[in-house]
């Protein structure tokens, strides 16, 4: 009988110092023993008739509240998705209290009331400063607010946490968001890239700290091809708005009817068509292109990203499919008068989360407990009103 490989003198590493449970088995040269990787498919269970009881709820106690309800119609909603969203047997679970959202969401909601005043009333004193405070504390209300969301984030009872600096935020939406307004097109791909990796470097699930192995030069490849589109559809936008109005010019005589040059016979309802069409076509493929950053940075990222050198995130979905669920999506929702939203938000989370799945080395019910505190929902209401995207 052959003896057992001896257990490997060299210390552990960065992230395998962080493991619970059994120890994970290395790889040496002569591949001897390997670590055993397993696949978790993420599974959502969430049905679009379900969550429309749910949705025409929240949408009518918070018209009949003028708003205060909101804070509970967001903590249910997102209960309800996180709640049927499965890895491994177990579902996750949103924690948040909406009370401390409420108090967040009146803070917020007057200060903007208060700088909408000063701006329409010409109360320059009063507005300016407001404006200058949200640009100052825009990247730290980032970062609050994705303390906020890990730390009320659940799964087999640990909840995640997130580690990342204020100063690091600053780098990361502040400086970086300078550049991008400044460089445009130049800059705008470095701060895609300097955002999702703060979030996932910062991301943590017990003891375990998450790591980004991507590069930014995807990230300007994206950009690209988003600009590419953004240019092509301008054209196509110019192009069929003009198809249609010469068509409707035809129609009504104007091209055969009387003499002089040709923008003086085009009547102002010619025009007027001319620019409807172009701009709606041009919006539709500008959202196109916006889908696809979308769509291509997540799958970009969840490739990439990893958590405590043990688990490691993929993707099976294609961007271009979400960006046709997400045009889809915007008409029906539009022919409906919204009331297909339900129906749009879990035709999306289905296509995105049934694409994605996780690669371990370690059973997940090792990982050890190392609860955060919540902290304050100032961060996450701002997040929720003024349309800060800070997930992926």
């Amino acid at each position: 009988m052959s003896e057992s490989p001896l257990p490997d003198p060299r210390p552990l590493g960065r992230h395998e110092a962080l493991l619970p449970g059994p120890p994970v088995a290395r790889v040496p040269e002569d591949g001897a023993a390997r670590p055993n990787v397993v696949r978790h498919d993420l599974r959502f269970t969430g049905s679009a008739g379900e969550y429309f009881r749910l949705w025409i709820v929240n949408v009518a106690l918070t018209l009949v509240t003028l708003g205060l309800y909101l804070p509970w119609a967001r903590v249910r909603t997102r209960q309800y998705f996180y709640g049927h969203t499965w890895l491994d047997g177990q579902n996750f679970e949103y924690r948040a209290n909406p009370a401390a959202l409420l108090r967040g969401y009146l803070l917020v909601g007057a200060l903007f009331v208060l700088y909408s005043f000063a701006m329409q009333r010409e109360l320059y004193w009063l507005g300016l400063p407001l404006l200058l405070a949200y640009v100052g504390l825009y990247p730290w209300l980032v970062w609050r607010s994705l303390r906020f969301q890990a730390a009320n984030t659940f799964h087999r009872g640990l909840n995640f946490s997130f580690h990342g600096s204020a100063g690091e935020s600053y780098v990361a939406y502040g400086a970086a968001n300078l550049a991008a307004s400044v460089a445009g097109i130049f800059a705008l791909p470095w701060a895609w890239f300097m955002q999702r990796q703060y979030q996932v470097k910062g991301l943590g699930y017990g003891q375990a700290r998450g790591h980004f192995r991507g590069d930014v030069a995807p990230f300007y490849l994206i950009g690209l091809t988003s600009l590419g589109l953004s240019l092509a559809g301008g054209v196509v936008a110019l192009l069929l708005g003009g198809a249609v109005a010469a068509a409707w010019s035809t129609l009504s005589g104007e091209l055969t009817a009387g003499t002089g040059e040709l923008w003086e016979r085009v009547s102002g309802t010619t025009w007027a068509i001319f620019a409807a069409v172009a701009y709606v076509s041009f919006l539709l493929l500008y959202v196109v292109a916006w889908q696809y950053v979308r769509g291509a940075t997540m799958k970009y990222v969840l490739n990439n990203a990893e958590l405590g050198g043990v688990v490691r995130s993929g993707v099976t979905f294609s961007p271009w499919g979400l960006v046709w669920l997400s045009v889809t999506n915007s008409l029906a929702q539009v022919v409906t008068l919204g009331l297909a939203t339900p129906w749009a938000a879990i035709r999306r989370t289905r296509y995105v989360l049934n694409g994605v799945h996780v690669r371990t080395i370690t059973d997940l019910d090792h990982f050890r407990g190392q609860a955060q505190r919540p902290g304050t929902a100032l961060g996450e209401a701002a997040t929720e009103l003024l349309d800060i995207q800070v997930g992926f």
